[in-house]
């Protein structure tokens, strides 16, 4: 299939694209925020976002796969492309149901999915405009045909975004005007994510310095986004605009765009990404300054506690335990019920929560249909299970005393039948041991020294045995930590 171009023969794919040039600028990442919260604003995303997605609790995972997403969909490779736009399509079909004020929602609602695609193409323009370089009516009309091409891989055709760019900006003003509300979900990512945000790996280690770069990033951040967000939006949404508000937004957007002077390929965002991602027992070559980093960084965090203590969020509270585990390996119920199995970080669990695991699981693994719909069926009888068991008041989801109640009913058989399910995806060549590079592809690292290996593999066995001891609670400090629990 060969790649659709515009009237000059200039791929709308590949890195030839507008898109593509954008990936690795700083300016992207104020851009993709903006575009979030305007995503958030329309009542269907917001919806399927507050019951389903993982941006609260793990937001550092949803940026990494996001960010691999779009790469697979603006790649110049078409069957990429297919297969990606195929994986999407399979994610959203399973997220649908109703908002707070009995609305329905379905992820695959495509006036909605063209919303998404619009805020990107709109948040692109003002990024370009706000950094002091407009686009040119050549390339904005070049970058459009690209977005409506984005869209027609996922949607089969892009007819629910007008084909001309000067009918386009009459349709976002209406829907900006029309539908837009002040959704739960927007209201998280502007006044919660920002102030909560949890470290990455890479800074897990130095909490206090984490938390007094966000008490500064965190607020500005929101209110440079409150700035850049349409006028009529922010006046009916009634969000609050600080005084300087507009001058600090354009200052970001312009120290972000001075990035365009560095030397080509000093800033890479995928690499940056990855970094941000590393686990401390990881065996990637680059954990070692990541390693010498953190050594620095807990000097300069026993330095601010002397100097002005913070609250220490990952300090254990009185009873919880290490967040690293004791010495026994065991964690704490409220622990693992926060970190591990509320996946969306709403307080409780329930089935979007376990969704959220199959759907972590199968990226990760990058499954074709019948296999992840294999492990989404596991992790769905492993939740009906768990509701029966659980759920003593009947309200459909399990509360953190609910859970710390009946801890044991946990490592049940359909939990049983989720690691096997998952030995099985992960086990690619069928030998029944996982090798080196299946389990890396799982886990992003090497076999682990507490990892019972015969032969160069790990056996079924140990797989399902130490899976189940992990999603029951019963052990921490495990290779899991990064795949479930991490943020």
């Amino acid at each position: 299939m060969s790649d659709p171009t515009t009237a000059a023969e200039t791929p709308l794919f590949g890195p030839e694209s507008r898109f593509s040039a954008f990936f690795d600028d700083p300016r992207w990442a104020l851009a993709m925020i903006r575009a979030t919260v305007l995503e958030a604003a329309h009542p269907q995303i917001g919806a399927a976002l507050a019951d389903n997605s993982t941006f609260v609790a793990h937001p550092w995972r949803r940026l990494r796969n996001t960010f691999l997403s779009m790469r697979r969909m603006f790649c110049a490779d078409a069957p990429v492309r297919e297969r990606e736009a195929a994986r999407l399509n399979r994610l959203h079909a399973r997220m649908s149901g109703s908002d707070s004020r009995g609305r329905p929602y379905d992820a695959m609602d495509r006036a909605a999915r063209a919303w998404v695609v619009a805020t990107l193409f709109e948040s692109a323009v003002t990024m370009c405009r706000l950094s002091g370089q407009p686009l040119d009516r050549h390339t904005m009309e070049q970058m459009y045909a690209e977005y409506r091409s984005f869209l027609a891989a996922l949607d089969g055709d892009a007819a629910e975004l007008p084909q001309e760019l000067s009918d386009f900006w009459t349709y976002f003003e209406g829907v900006v005007e029309n539908e837009l509300e002040n959704t739960e979900a927007a209201r998280v990512i502007l006044f919660r994510l920002f102030d909560h945000l949890p470290a990455p790996a890479l800074l897990d280690g130095a909490p206090v310095l984490w938390a007094a770069g966000r008490a500064v990033a965190g607020p500005l951040l929101g209110a440079i986004t409150v700035a850049s967000l349409p006028e009529p939006f922010r006046r009916r949404a009634g969000l609050p605009e600080m005084p300087g508000a507009g001058s600090l937004m354009q200052g970001a957007y312009l120290a972000a765009g001075l990035a365009r002077f560095l030397p080509q390929g000093w800033i890479n965002a995928e690499t940056v990404i990855e970094t941000l991602s590393l686990s401390p027992d990881s065996d990637d070559p680059r954990v070692r300054t990541v390693t010498a980093l953190r050594s620095r960084m807990r000097r300069a965090s026993a330095l601010l506690r002397l100097l002005g203590p913070l609250e220490d969020a990952a300090a254990p509270r009185p009873g919880q335990g290490s967040p690293h585990g004791s010495g026994s390996g065991r964690r704490s119920a409220e622990e693992f019920f926060r970190k591990v199995l509320d996946q969306t970080g709403d307080g409780y669990l329930d089935w979007p929560d376990l969704a959220a695991m199959a759907r972590e699981l199968s990226t990760r693994l990058d499954l074709d249909e019948p296999d992840e719909t294999r492990l989404y069926d596991a992790f769905a009888a492993w939740w009906r299970e768990l509701q029966t068991a659980l759920d003593t008041d009947g309200d459909g989801r399990v509360d953190a005393d609910e859970y710390a109640g009946a801890v044991p009913s946990l490592a049940g058989p359909a939990l049983i039948r989720v690691a096997e399910v998952l030995f099985d995806a992960t086990d690619k060549d069928g030998s029944g041991g996982i090798d080196a590079d299946e389990y890396r592809a799982l886990f992003r690292t090497a076999f682990h020294r507490d990892l019972s290996t015969a032969n160069g593999t790990c056996s079924r066995s140990d797989f399902v045995g130490d899976f189940v001891a992990f999603m029951a609670g019963r052990r921490t400090s495990t290779p899991y930590d990064p795949l479930l629990a991490d943020a």
